[in-house]
């Protein structure tokens, strides 16, 4: 495709000028590679309901100083699972232990 070319604004446009711009620039973004989209990868979906046990660890045992990404293909689980169990909108009496325990540990 060829560069996309700006509309003179100081030319009267129609609706169909308009949308042949917009579909130009949607054609042009649909065939971008995934990279220069803006899409993250945020590491495999989930394959099971995350668990107690499993928050335990991502939050206060031997996961708890692994990244989101590492938890994730560790435990099956998916990036969002973690990053809500971690920041407590998920599972709030373990985060609210997490939280408990790192004020002890700052004494």
């Amino acid at each position: 495709m060829d560069a996309l070319q700006l509309l003179d604004l100081e030319a009267k446009h129609n609706i169909k000028d308009l949308v042949l711009k917009v579909n130009e620039l949607i054609t042009y973004i649909n065939e971008l590679p995934k990279a220069q989209q803006g899409s993250r990868d945020r590491g495999p979906s989930s394959q099971r309901e995350m668990t107690d046990e499993d928050a335990r660890r991502v939050m206060l045992g031997d996961l708890s100083d692994k990244s989101h990404k590492e938890c994730c293909s560790v435990l099956g689980l998916s990036y969002g699972q973690i990053y809500s169990a971690r920041k407590g909108f998920t599972f709030k009496p373990i985060y609210k232990e997490m939280n408990e325990a790192l004020k002890l540990s700052k004494m």
